[in-house]
């Protein structure tokens, strides 16, 4: 779930959901031996379709598969409920900017696939520092 939550950074507060989930609700789900935290951007007859906040894939998860939803997360001594007005005003934001998100991870990929065919990619990591002594 990064960019909003970060692991060994965040402490999070899961409950077991009382209704159906909804729209923008964080759901924590398995996925054969993992447990995923990803939010809910669709709600369909039985299944939830579900995306990371950095991520650009849609999952069709089962609603058995759900075991929790998120109610709050804690960073440093700041508790922040998913009611928050603040937390509300990012995912709708956050949310909202998903296809220029998209379109400029394209791009990036794109250009980097033509750089290692003009065969310059060693030399465009080196000059934007991407270069980490490989």
């Amino acid at each position: 779930m990064e960019p909003m939550l970060r692991q060994d950074r965040d402490l999070v507060t899961i409950q077991v959901p009382e209704t159906r989930l909804k729209k923008y609700d964080v759901a924590l789900y398995k996925r054969g031996k993992d447990y995923v935290l990803h939010r809910v951007l669709g709600v369909k007859e039985g299944y939830y379709l579900i995306r990371g906040d950095n991520t650009f894939s849609m999952e069709h998860v089962p609603e058995a598969a759900v075991i929790g939803v998120l109610t709050s997360f804690q960073r440093k001594s700041m508790v922040y409920s998913v009611t928050d007005r603040s937390y509300l005003c990012y995912v709708r934001i956050w949310c909202a900017i998903y296809p220029l998100r998209f379109l400029c991870n394209r791009c990036r990929r794109l250009a980097a696939r033509l750089a290692r065919k003009m065969g310059i990619h060693p030399l465009l990591k080196k000059l934007l520092g991407r270069d980490r002594g490989r």
